[in-house]
């Protein structure tokens, strides 16, 4: 079977990370995500360990899942697409160390990833480590040790550990790292470094950089999102096809069998893919540094030397490298609450965001199979054509990259400013052709799609262009000229007044506009009366709008145009049809206050009572099922004297 796999990820316990880094959330992320296998993190850490084994039970080979009714409440939060048994996360045992020590004159600060199929082999490691260094200050613990000994120690914990270089690019804290790093795998674990079969490569880089360095052949290339919360959980991730089993997986890793490659950002967003000084807001090419002589042009202090420099340093073949025989797959993508933030054009952790993500994922299933697989005709009915040409776009990596430098996060597009004004912030009610993209953003000819939720052409019967409509002619004087000011769609829009017309667009587009020109073209141009127009919305706020509009367009017959609320419509009909019995008795809408009165009094019971029996009834309106009696004085019986006394 083909799963995603996250095997980088940190706990609660480990020095900035979020409150909500616990196992629960980070199987309900891994189950929006689509991830199949979590890795713990953290597994030396006393207080995390002890969570692990409360609350893990034994799965597959070398695995474990939540017990059953943590599993159980994490299945009813989920997006109704995201649920389904078979599908539960499961857990890897992880944690990630940091070595800091001296070797060859210079002081090396590393990271490594290890990996047991038990807590009995990660017990033997946390038993060599504590004789060592603290494991209680930090769920990622720093200790001072050569990484060959590190290695040493995952080995002898058992046959099946093993150890991974984390993100080996990254500058401060990584095996090739330029600051604190080595120019080789080798030289990092030296006589054990046979023992390493895969290395990490790190949000910053991708696998045709890794390429470019010939010592790297032998590794299998992996990339995890080295998660600080479990939003963050598969940004990057690893592509199995195996049966869901540690030792499955390792054996993947080791030889290349049912391995399928990597799903990660694209390198520019990684917080260190270029050089630069972030204190000075310089960022800057590996040319550039070595014209600068490695100093930032503005301070004069040394530049942090990014992944891209290094890799150009250590490489020894060309940009255009053919992919080593141990290479898989690989694919680039951007989180889909990254994409629906630049859609909005908000942050990706706003409320707007969150509930888009979760009205997809609850209708298409979870994240990454959206993004990387699901069919887009499917996507565009759960959501609009603006996240589907983004997914089409996506998926063509045709985006527009500004690169990260020295800890700041990059970013990726998938629009132009003026496609976004355009198609998202009203400046016309229906898709436009646009102008094709600028040279490097990708292919010219792939316009939006015209039947976007957020703009859209009208769906609409033909007719003639003039229809006669029926009606007397209304003593009225036209006001301004209704069709100036309008585009071509909304024109055709406005003109179209013989038979259905249905205008799909989003909040700030015109539909507000467009309509009430419509109502005044039909008055004006189609001696339609005004009495014979009806608009109608759901607020005051809209329905004064439109008032206000009609008031600019129809001077004289503005105030005979019927124009509600939803609320206020069934309020005029109830009253014409008390008019029309010719009943004397006044017509008006009760207040709270009165329809608890007339409850209290007709019953005689307390005023908090007639409260409580007032809520039982609208909830019986609104399901349309009478409540069940409770006695004398009941809900049932407050039910039909309610009904009797407002007769």
């Amino acid at each position: 079977m083909t799963y995603y796999a996250d095997l980088h990820v940190h706990s609660k316990y480990s020095r900035a990370t979020s409150r909500n880094c616990d196992l629960e959330h980070l199987a309900l992320w891994g189950r929006k995500k689509g991830i199949a296998i979590v890795g713990t993190g953290d597994f030396t850490h006393p207080a995390w360990r002890a969570e692990l084994k409360e609350k893990l039970v034994p799965a597959e080979p070398g695995l474990f899942r939540l017990r059953p009714d943590l599993e159980r409440a994490v299945e009813e939060r989920l997006p109704p697409a995201c649920r389904s048994a078979r599908n539960a996360v499961r857990f890897m045992l992880s944690v990630e160390i940091s070595t800091i020590y001296k070797k060859f004159d210079k002081v090396r600060k590393i990271h490594h990833l290890i990996y047991t199929p038990d807590f009995d082999a990660a017990d033997r490691v946390i038993d060599s480590l504590s004789r060592i260094g603290n494991l209680h200050s930090d769920g990622r613990p720093i200790l001072g040790l050569d990484s060959r000994h590190l290695l040493e120690i995952a080995l002898e914990s058992g046959p099946d550990s093993y150890l991974v270089p984390a993100h080996i690019w990254t500058p401060w804290f990584a095996a090739l790292g330029s600051k604190s790093g080595f120019d080789a795998i080798n030289d990092c674990y030296g006589d054990l470094a046979p023992h390493i079969f895969a290395v990490e490569t790190g949000l910053s880089s991708d696998p045709p950089m890794n390429w470019r360095v010939s010592s790297l052949d032998r590794f299998r290339l992996v990339s995890n999102s080295d998660a600080h919360s479990p939003e963050k959980l598969g940004r990057e991730v690893c592509v199995f096809d195996t049966e869901l089993d540690y030792f499955a997986l390792r054996r993947a890793l080791e030889t290349g069998e049912g391995y399928g490659g990597t799903l990660e950002f694209f390198p520019e967003e990684g917080k260190y893919h270029l050089d630069g000084h972030r204190n000075c807001d310089i960022r800057l090419s590996p040319g550039e540094t070595r014209r600068h002589d490695g100093l930032c042009p503005v301070c004069g202090k040394p530049l942090t030397v990014g992944v891209m420099h290094r890799v150009e340093d250590l490489a020894d073949r060309g940009e255009e490298a053919a992919p080593p025989a141990t290479a898989g797959a690989m694919q680039s993508l951007v989180p889909l609450p990254e994409i629906l933030s630049e859609i909005h054009q908000v942050g990706a952790k706003s409320k707007r965001v969150a509930q888009h993500y979760e009205s997809l994922l609850g209708r298409l299933g979870p994240e990454l199979p959206l993004l990387n697989a699901l069919p887009l005709e499917d996507i565009a009915p759960a959501s609009s054509s603006l996240v589907a040409e983004a997914v089409s776009r996506l998926r063509r990596q045709e985006v527009i990259r500004q690169a990260g430098y020295d800890g700041v996060y990059g970013t990726i597009r998938l629009f132009q400013d003026a496609e976004l004004r355009q198609y998202t912030l009203g400046a016309s009610l229906f898709a436009q052709e646009r102008e094709a993209p600028p040279a490097g953003h990708g292919k010219p000819d792939a316009p939006l799609p015209s039947d976007s939720s957020v703009e859209s052409s009208p769906r609409r019967r033909p007719s003639p262009a003039r229809p006669a409509t029926r009606g007397h002619a209304p003593d009225v004087l036209a006001g301004p000229d209704v069709l100036a000011g309008l585009d071509d769609d909304q024109r055709r829009a406005v003109e179209t007044v013989a038979g259905p017309l249905l205008v799909v667009a989003g909040p700030g587009s015109g539909k507000t506009r467009t309509l009430t020109h419509r109502i005044a073209h039909l008055v004006t141009d189609h001696a339609v009366a005004p009495e014979r127009c009806l608009a109608i919305t759901f607020t005051r706020r809209a329905a004064g709008e439109m008032r206000d509009r009609l008031r600019a367009l129809l001077p004289d017959a503005w105030q005979r145009v019927p124009l509600h609320t939803f609320h206020s419509l069934g309020l005029s009909i109830l009253k014409e049809h008390h008019n029309a019995a010719g009943l004397q008795r006044g017509f008006r809408v009760a207040t709270e206050a009165e329809r608890t009165e007339v409850l209290r009094d007709t019953l005689g019971i307390s005023e908090t009572r007639a409260r409580g029996r007032l809520s039982a009834i609208s909830q019986a309106k609104r399901t349309r099922v009478p409540p069940a009696d409770e006695g004398p004085g009941g809900a049932f019986e407050a039910f039909e004297a309610y009904e009797r006394a407002m007769e």
